[in-house]
């Protein structure tokens, strides 16, 4: 089995925060340099699921940290692109949104369209 390098996508450690990739436009709905990696795609559609739960559910920052258990500076980075999220706080956050947020693979597949 190959290593990200081998296809051609650089390991996450060596990547920047995902914000730092936006070619134009506004994060998160901007368009992200070509050479943006995989995290950097991931963040920004997770940041988008994220700011739309929020609006959904009517919820601000402060509400939703007290209520998923994390703090809303945290909050505020990941709808900034300045962080990812670690496992233990995306499961608290779709928990306390009721939603599914981690984008998967059409984050990097439909990378083309944004």
């Amino acid at each position: 089995m190959g290593t990200w390098d081998h296809l051609g996508m650089p390991r996450s450690n060596n990547d920047q925060l995902p914000a730092t990739y936006v070619a134009s436009g506004n994060w998160p709905y901007a368009r992200l340099v070509e050479e943006a990696p995989v995290s950097a795609h991931y963040g920004q559609a997770f940041a988008r699921n994220l700011a739309e739960a929020m609006g959904t559910s009517e919820v601000g920052l402060r509400a939703l940290g007290e209520k998923a258990g994390v703090s809303h500076a945290t909050i505020s980075r990941l709808l900034r692109g300045m962080v990812l999220p670690d496992m233990g706080t995306l499961a608290r956050l779709e928990v306390a949104l009721g939603t599914s947020l981690w984008p998967g693979l059409a984050a990097w597949t439909k990378r083309e369209l944004s």
